[in-house]
């Protein structure tokens, strides 16, 4: 039997509408005979609008007139001309244009050295690349090795930048937890234990030394000299 659509509001027009039994409504839409009965009794499912099966072409008239018929005929559901309407769109892979495929081997190399916490599997899927260039550019066996280095991906127009910063905040919420599980604490990198630094003592400033002599030892011949025509009181007298 394929799955109905809306089963509780299709089993609330069989209720309504046919001479079903409860054992082929529940059968029909893969709910329990009980709660069936609860539909048919009002204490189940009283807010919903029952749901034509045969009006939305999950069940034909025959397969209805046949049940209706025979209570020991189980009916057969049509698959719905809706259900492909409400099945998840597949997201097609990222296509890159030709110009920018050069480009993603450095877009690599800069995710494995800044976010070391986003996994090959995000990175392929955000770059449109395979695991095994990721694999070979951090083996550095790639074939353009030596010309590789780590450019940001939105400078290179691969990704936007809203797109990568939910990837990366992604990746480190996801770290963070397995790291909880494991038990392993983030270091914060501005502690040290005490026995790395030793004991923590103070800065002192040093008051810098004046060199400048007393006043009263500076004579007028050691600053003009003694040719200079200058005459010092003391000298007058």
């Amino acid at each position: 039997m394929s799955d109905i659509l809306m089963p509780k509001a299709t089993a609330v027009w069989l209720v309504d509408n046919t001479s079903l039994s409860f054992e082929q409504i529940a059968d029909f839409c893969g709910l329990h005979p009980l709660e069936v009965r609860g539909i048919a009794d009002g204490e189940v499912a009283r807010d919903i609008r029952g749901a034509d099966p045969i009006g939305n072409g999950q069940l034909t008239r025959e397969e209805l007139d046949k049940a209706q018929g025979n209570p020991d005929y189980r009916m057969k559901a049509q698959v719905s001309r809706h259900a492909e309407l409400l099945k998840p769109a597949k997201k097609a892979p990222r296509y890159t244009p030709v110009s920018r495929r050069q480009d993603r081997p450095d877009a690599i190399a800069w995710f494995l050295r800044h976010h070391p916490e986003v996994t090959d599997a995000q990175i392929s899927k955000i770059l449109g690349t395979t695991k095994a260039t990721i694999e070979q550019v951090r083996a550095r066996t790639h074939w353009n090795a030596a010309n590789i280095k780590p450019v940001d991906p939105v400078t290179l127009g691969l990704v936007g930048q809203l797109e990568l910063d939910s990837l990366v905040k992604k990746a480190a919420e996801k770290k963070a937890k397995d790291d909880a599980k494991r038990g392993i604490v983030p270091e914060d990198p501005t502690l040290r234990p005490a026995s790395e630094g030793g004991q923590f003592e103070p800065e002192v400033e040093e008051e810098e030394e004046d060199f400048r002599a007393p006043r009263g030892d500076i004579k007028a011949e050691d600053v003009f000299g003694k040719s200079s025509g200058y005459v010092d009181e003391e000298d007058e007298d």
